[in-house]
């Protein structure tokens, strides 16, 4: 059954030959023998995969704060840029400290493909090593892998500011964004990214789908069912919307993200050093352009029939999902099948915003359907488009991923809860955490919220 249900799945993904999805999504083209490339240059040419795909996905930082800037309202502006770049510095030092060895083991495992034996801060290689680092160091150079792999675990903060905005604490957050980067995140992705168990059971994710935003989801779900939503947003049994402060920054965050993407997943190759290498990663910006697209006319066509009007905050969303959805596998499928793929998660946005305020579970900002859900969705679609994938390895790291993550974080949410508080006074929200956490007023520019 299950086998017939994704033969059936995989043969709507590539019809319409008109856009090309006859082409077989898992198609591999072998390519003539080539002359060896040096090791010393396969070393330089990987590294710098890494160091640009860094240099993208830390963009995406900005991204993160613009979106959210512009999606909260005026009087808590400041306190969304202050919390995304105070994330990325704990992330940047904690991710050092702890997270990065407990990620990558090197075979090193106090429990055998579950937990790093590792405890300690990360090491680079010499100042000014030879060509032989190509031997010893592997297939790129430490500090660039480190580089590259940081930016991904502060990703991974930045989704779950942005759902607790408006009405969470500043330092109780910071407190739980340590504990994100240094452990719960590093611990998880060392089961498929490490060589942990997940890897070893054939969980396929290519850059990140659940690994890292699911991740993300998960935690700020945990934090927003302990948190509570905000004030009247679920009063009077309707939902009363709260405007954001500017669109305009909103719409520039989305584009950022979507450059910053780029990097994410095409750095995610991990080599640069042969044309086979560098054809995939140009395939894999290609897929994921073209996911991202899906996802946002998807979300345009479904607001104006659901809604009778377009919503341009829907549509933003609806390209972070299809960027999210295609994460897990922007290599296999064709660009037919991979507009398909975003165009789901467009539509799975639109479906489960209006589900979440149902429930009484205020995201601001739309990262649990974005990045939760299309996380799940992105990593099951992989076996659509990719022959080594199986459904029953996906759903493991699914299940496995998020019950760990969830209730890790709803517990490090309860304890600071108990021992800090987490929600500011109802005083407090009302008058704006800028004015409240930071002492400034809101900036006279946007309107009042």
């Amino acid at each position: 059954m299950k086998t017939i249900t994704k033969l059936g799945l995989a043969a709507a993904l590539m019809a319409l030959p008109s856009l090309g999805l006859a082409q077989e999504a898992a198609e591999v083209v072998e390519a003539a023998p080539a002359a060896a490339v040096p090791t010393d240059t396969v070393f330089i040419l990987n590294t710098l995969l890494f160091l640009i795909g860094g240099f993208l996905v830390f963009f995406m930082a900005c991204g993160f704060a613009m979106l959210e800037a512009g999606l909260v309202r005026s009087k808590n502006v400041a306190m969304q840029c202050t919390k995304n770049v105070a994330l990325f510095g704990l992330a940047s030092i904690f991710y050092y400290l702890i997270g990065y060895n407990l990620m990558y083991p090197l075979g090193t495992w106090a429990i055998d493909g579950w937990l790093s034996g590792v405890w300690g801060p990360g090491v680079l290689e010499a100042v000014g090593v030879t060509a032989d680092a190509a031997d010893d160091y592997g297939y790129a150079s430490t500090g660039s892998d480190f580089f590259f792999q940081l930016m991904f675990c502060a990703a991974t903060a930045s989704i779950v500011s942005g759902t607790l905005a408006e009405r969470i604490k500043l330092w109780p957050f910071l407190i739980f964004t340590i504990i994100l980067t240094s452990i719960i995140y590093p611990v998880s992705a060392s089961w498929k990214w490490g060589g942990g168990f997940l890897d070893a059971a054939g969980f396929l994710d290519f850059a990140g789908s659940t690994v890292v935003h699911s991740v993300g989801g998960w935690a700020a779900l945990a934090g927003a069912l302990i948190l509570g939503p905000r004030l009247g947003r679920y009063d009077g049994g309707r939902v009363n919307a709260f405007p954001g402060s500017n669109l305009t920054l909103a719409t520039l965050g989305t584009f950022i993200l979507w450059l910053g993407w780029f990097g994410f997943n095409g750095g995610s190759q991990l080599a640069m050093g042969s044309v086979g290498d560098v054809a995939d990663v140009s395939r894999i910006f290609s897929n994921t352009n073209t996911s991202a697209a899906g996802g946002a006319v998807a979300a345009l066509i479904l607001t104006q029939i659901m809604y009778g009007k377009a919503d341009l905050t829907m549509v933003l969303n609806g390209a972070l999902a299809g960027l999210v959805s295609i994460t897990a596998e922007p290599l296999t499928p064709s660009l037919g099948a991979a507009t398909i793929i975003g165009a789901i998660g467009g539509i799975i946005v639109v479906l489960v915003v209006p589900v979440l305020d149902k429930l009484k579970i205020d995201d601001v900002v739309g990262a649990i359907p974005v990045h939760l859900v299309c996380g799940i969705w992105g990593t099951i679609a992989v076996v659509f488009t990719n022959p080594d994938a199986s459904f029953g390895a996906q759903i493991y790291g699914i299940v496995v991923v998020g019950v760990f993550t969830f209730v890790v974080s709803g517990l490090v949410w309860l304890i600071l809860k108990a021992i800090m508080g987490i929600r500011v006074s109802e005083e407090d929200e009302i008058a704006g955490l800028d004015m409240a956490e930071l002492g400034m007023e809101a900036y006279p520019e946007f309107s009042k919220g």
